[in-house]
C-alpha cells in the first residue's frame, strides 16, 4: 500500500512538473534563491543584533555599576559632612571671632600709626614753615640794620629762636642804664621790623659781666643793673617807636648766663649785652599744624 502511495506521488509530481514550463521553473528557482538569501541575511542581522544587545547590556551594566559606586562614595562624604557640620561651624565661628578681634586690633594699630605718621609729617612741615618765617625775619632785621659791626649787634637763629644781641658799648655808657642816642637809631630800625610783625612777642634781657656793680643807692648789684637796662630799652621801644607794651617782657639775667669767659676784657665786653629774644608763639605754631596743607 505504501509502495503504491509513493508510486502515485511520483507519477503525480512528474505529471505536475511536466505540465509547468521551463521558464516558470527558472523564475521560481530565482525567486527561491532571492528569498533564501534574504532569509539568511536576516538571520545574520538577528544574530548581530543579539550580540550587540549583549555587548551594550554589558557596557551599560558596567557604567551603571561605576556610577553607583561613585554615588555611594559621594553619599558617604555628604553623610560625613552632615555628621561633622556642627563641629565645623563651631570651629569656624571661633576662628571668625579671633580673626575679627585680631583684625580690629591690627586696624586700630595701623590707624594709630597712620595718624602719628601724618602728625609727624604735619609737625615737620609746620616746623619748616616756622623756620622759614624766622629766617625771613632775620633777613629783614639784617637788611634794616645795615652794615653794623657784628661785635655791636648780632642777629642769629638758635634752636628755632631768633636772638638779637646788642652790645652795651653801643647801648649804654659804663655803669649806666641810660640808652645812648646812637643806640636809639639802631633800636628804631629793629622796631620798624617788629612793627611789621604785630603778632610777634619778644623779651628784652639785660646781661652783665661778673664785675660787682658799684653805683648809687638806687641799684644794689648786677641784678638791678641788668633789669634797669632791659626796662630802659623797653620804654624806648614803647614810647618812641609805638610797640605795644603787651608784646614785650623786660628781664634781668645779671652775670649768670655769659657767652664768653670773664677772664679777659673782650670776654667781659661780650657778656655785657642786651638781648632781644623773639618768643616762640606756641598757639600760632599749633595753628600752623591745624592749617590744611595747600592753603
Amino acid at each position: 500500500m505504501k509502495a503504491l502511495y509513493v508510486t502515485v506521488s511520483i507519477l503525480s509530481f512528474g505529471l505536475l512538473f511536466s505540465c509547468v514550463s521551463p521558464k516558470k521553473v527558472r523564475q521560481a528557482e530565482a525567486k527561491y534563491g532571492q528569498l533564501n538569501g534574504a532569509y539568511l541575511e536576516l538571520q545574520q542581522k538577528l544574530r548581530n543584533c543579539e550580540q550587540t544587545s549583549k555587548d551594550s547590556s554589558a557596557a551599560y551594566a558596567s557604567s551603571r555599576a561605576d556610577y553607583e559606586s561613585r554615588i555611594r562614595a559621594l553619599t558617604d562624604q555628604v553623610d560625613f559632612l552632615k555628621t561633622n557640620n556642627t563641629q565645623v561651624l563651631s570651629q569656624l565661628k571661633d576662628l571668625s571671632v579671633i580673626s575679627s578681634s585680631q583684625a580690629e586690633s591690627i586696624n586700630k594699630s595701623l590707624e594709630n600709626i597712620g595718624a602719628k605718621d601724618a602728625y609727624i609729617k604735619d609737625l615737620q612741615s609746620a616746623m619748616a614753615r616756622k623756620d622759614s618765617l624766622n629766617m625771613a625775619l632775620v633777613m629783614n632785621l639784617k637788611g634794616a640794620i645795615g652794615n653794623l659791626d657784628d661785635k655791636d649787634i648780632n642777629i642769629k637763629v638758635d634752636k628755632g629762636v631768633v636772638y638779637i644781641d646788642i652790645s652795651d658799648k653801643l647801648l649804654f655808657k659804663s655803669g649806666s642804664y641810660v640808652v645812648t642816642d646812637r643806640a636809639k637809631e639802631v633800636l628804631g630800625k629793629v622796631a620798624a621790623v617788629l612793627n611789621n610783625q604785630p603778632d610777634i612777642e619778644f623779651m628784652v634781657e639785660g646781661h652783665t659781666d661778673n664785675v660787682p656793680y658799684k653805683g648809687n643807692s638806687v641799684l644794689q648789684d648786677n641784678w638791678d643793673l641788668s633789669v634797669k637796662r632791659a626796662t630802659s630799652v623797653v620804654r624806648i621801644l614803647q614810647d618812641q617807636y609805638n610797640i605795644k607794651p603787651a608784646r614785650m617782657t623786660a628781664a634781668g639775667r645779671s652775670e649768670y648766663i655769659p657767652v664768653a669767659t670773664n677772664d679777659s676784657a673782650d670776654g667781659k665786653a661780650a657778656n655785657r649785652r642786651t638781648r632781644i629774644v623773639i618768643l616762640p608763639q606756641l598757639d600760632q605754631f599749633f595753628k600752623l599744624l591745624e592749617t590744611p596743607q595747600g592753603k
